[in-house]
């Protein structure tokens, strides 16, 4: 089944606030999520290692239910990449 943007934020919850590493189809990515104006607007910014493949999206709650806003993409690359993403653990030095 396929993410909606009804499941956008359990979706978002995935991914920890800051910068992680994430897998996704294969390639590792490297994602920073910033929260902004007391939590009800967000920006990800996910960029392909080695690659040239981006996901870049901003998210506003408007009410109880959040509004997607994906930047120059589809809508659905950005659910299936909030969908598909695996965080990696940090390691810390």
């Amino acid at each position: 089944m396929s993410a909606t943007t009804a499941d956008l934020a359990t979706l978002l919850g995935r991914l920890p606030v800051g910068y992680s590493d994430a897998l996704f189809r294969g390639q590792r990515y490297g994602v920073t999520l910033k929260i902004y104006n007391a939590g009800r607007s967000l920006k990800l910014l996910a960029q392909q290692l080695g690659g040239t493949d981006m996901v870049s999206l901003n998210a506003y709650l408007t009410g109880s239910e959040w509004r997607l806003k994906p930047c120059e993409m589809s809508e659905r690359k950005v659910l299936d990449f909030l969908a598909e993403a695996q965080p990696l653990p940090r390691i810390e030095p």
